[in-house]
Parts: C-alpha cells; sequence; structure tokens
C-alpha cells in the first residue's frame, strides 16, 4: 500500500510541477511586460492563459536540428540529464505535513530521508553536467564557451551555498528538511535566525539556476546563446523547461530552509479540522514558492548582468567569506544561548 501511495504521490506531484512551471513561463511574460509597460501575450485563451499549451505544440512540430560533426549520443543525453534532475530535486522537499484521506496519514512528501539537504546538493551539482555536455558535445565553440562557463559558475557558487546550509544544520540539528521545517515553528524561521546564510544562499541560487544577473553561460551578446546554441525542437524546450523547474525547485527549497516551509503562524489556533489545517499549509507553502519566483523574475528584468570577471570576484572574494563568517558567528551564538 506504501508503493502505491508513493507512486500516486509522484504522479500528482509531477503533474502539478509541470503545470506550474509552464505557467511560470507565461507569468514571466506578462510581469516583464509590466516592467517594461507593453501588453505581453494575451491573445491565446482569455488573458494569454493557453499561451504555455500553444508553445509546447509550437515546439513539439520543430524540426529536431544536429551540427553534422556534433556527438549525437551526448548531444541527445545533455538535456535529459538537466530535465531530470531538475524534476527529481523535488523529491525530498515537504510542502505540508501530513492529510488524512480514506483512513490513511498521507504524508505530503515523496521522500522522507535523512540526509534530505546531501541529496539536494549532489543533485544540483549532477546538473551542470547537462550543460557542459550540451557545450561540448555540439561542437561548436560559443556553445562550449557557455559549458565551460557553466561549470566554473557552479563550482564558485556550490561552496558558498554548502556553507550557507551549514548554518541551517546547526541550527534545527538535522539533516533532514521536514525536521528543519518543525524547527522553525511559529516565527522561528530562519530568514531571522540565519538572514547572512539567507541571502548567501539566495544569490547562490539565482547563479545555479544561471538567472540574470548570473546568466553568464547563455550571455545573449557573447555567445549567441550560449551552450544551447545548437539545440532546437524538444529538446531546446527540454532546456527551456529544466530553467524554470530549477526556479520553482529553487524557490521551494530556499522557502523550506529559510521561510519556515509550509509552517503558517497562529494556524492550530482558529480550531479548523487538521484537514483544512493541511490546505491551509500546503496553500501557504505554495504561496511563498510564487512569491519568491516572482522575485526571482522581477530581478531578471530589472538588473543588468555581471561582467565575469565581476561574477567570480563575488563568488570567491566576497561571498565565501561571507558565508564562513555566518558559519562562525551560528557556532559561536549556540555555544553561548
Amino acid at each position: 500500500m506504501e508503493l502505491l501511495i508513493t507512486v500516486i504521490k509522484i504522479i500528482v506531484v509531477m503533474g502539478v510541477m509541470l503545470g506550474i512551471v509552464a505557467y511560470v513561463v507565461l507569468l514571466e511574460r506578462r510581469l516583464s511586460a509590466a516592467i517594461q509597460n507593453r501588453i505581453g501575450p494575451n491573445r491565446v485563451g482569455w488573458q494569454g492563459l493557453l499561451q504555455p499549451i500553444a508553445d509546447v505544440i509550437k515546439l513539439v512540430f520543430k524540426e529536431d536540428i544536429v551540427p553534422v560533426k556534433a556527438n549525437r549520443f551526448i548531444h541527445d543525453l545533455a538535456p535529459i540529464i538537466s530535465l531530470g534532475v531538475a524534476l527529481t530535486t523535488f523529491a525530498v522537499v515537504p510542502f505540508g505535513d501530513k492529510i488524512n484521506l480514506f483512513g490513511y496519514d498521507i504524508k505530503l512528501q515523496i521522500a522522507d530521508i535523512n540526509i534530505g539537504i546531501l541529496y539536494i546538493l549532489a543533485l544540483t551539482s549532477l546538473g551542470v553536467y547537462g550543460l557542459t555536455l550540451s557545450g561540448w558535445s555540439s561542437n561548436s565553440k560559443y556553445a562550449l564557451l557557455g559549458g565551460v562557463r557553466s561549470s566554473a559558475q557552479m563550482i564558485s557558487y556550490e561552496l558558498s551555498m554548502g556553507l550557507s546550509v551549514l548554518g541551517v544544520i546547526m541550527v534545527a540539528g538535522s539533516l533532514q528538511l521536514d525536521k528543519i521545517v518543525e524547527a522553525q515553528a511559529g516565527w522561528k524561521w530562519n530568514i531571522i535566525l540565519q538572514p547572512i546564510g539567507f541571502f548567501t544562499f539566495l544569490t547562490a541560487a539565482f547563479a545555479e539556476t544561471n538567472r540574470l544577473p548570473f546568466d553568464l553561460p547563455e550571455a545573449e551578446p557573447e555567445l549567441v546563446a550560449g551552450y544551447h546554441t545548437e539545440y532546437s525542437g524538444l529538446k531546446f524546450g527540454a532546456y527551456y523547461l529544466s530553467e524554470y523547474a530549477n526556479m520553482f525547485v529553487s524557490s521551494a527549497i530556499v522557502t523550506t530552509l529559510y521561510l519556515g516551509g509550509w509552517q503558517m503562524p497562529f494556524v492550530h489556533s482558529i480550531g479548523l479540522s487538521d484537514f483544512w489545517i493541511s490546505i491551509i499549509q500546503v496553500s501557504g507553502f505554495l504561496i511563498k514558492v510564487v512569491l519568491l519566483i516572482s522575485f526571482f523574475i522581477i530581478i531578471r528584468w530589472t538588473i543588468p548582468r555581471f561582467r565575469y570577471d565581476q561574477l567570480m570576484n563575488l563568488g570567491w572574494k566576497f561571498m565565501l567569506p561571507v558565508s564562513i563568517l555566518n558559519l562562525l558567528i551560528t557556532g559561536l551564538g549556540i555555544l553561548l544561548f
């Protein structure tokens, strides 16, 4: 029975996640239009709500063009790696506590493993292979430069990200994500207890997802389209989808680690049944995630791209020392208080 429940959870979560990711693209197009004082897509369906479906149909029917001298196997494999990593990272993120359905207590998390944070860090490190291999396999100098940039960027920001998370682990005393959420009950959110860690982790998340102002692996004025220059059709669509899936997953992880996850202060004092409390917690989690996604989008359309040397300087000369300092302050605080 547990296996059946897990399979149903995977199907439901993947369906909801892919739906949200598709409409995040529409949200970005409408938000960017509002920022630039233009209209944005509003023709396909009411207020453009069917635009993501039209985009998918267009990508499905586009011709798949592969360079003659490309390594065909790696060229096909690279987008699968990127999309697979983006979708499987969410498996350990708790989006609620428990909900009782048909007499069963169902934990609102696909996989509750005791090394949840290590799982996330491992998978986000693997994600860069999709970008690097696409650049190498395309046999194009622009794509190769984009792939090399992505690997250098990942190395620079993974260190700061890992050190920021260590502060959260020290405060919660666990690597399990559900335990970290439970430790933030009430208003003990880690954004209050770990403000330096929050800002360094959020900045590293921008770099990990290759979003502006850290989109140097793509950098259209310099590299045409960077690592996915030689991709078209569904394979380009897979990269496009993986970028937005990464943004969704990063927002969910930031919410879990620093914004209390599904915790909603005072929700138990309203007098509602456990079922409705669970619904409110899941809704609260999704609202936090959507607000963070909106923040990602607003930053993209308001802050210009860094130069590559500025990107490296920020990662190695500022964020890494600040992350180490945050770790020392956290350790001292735990020792004294």
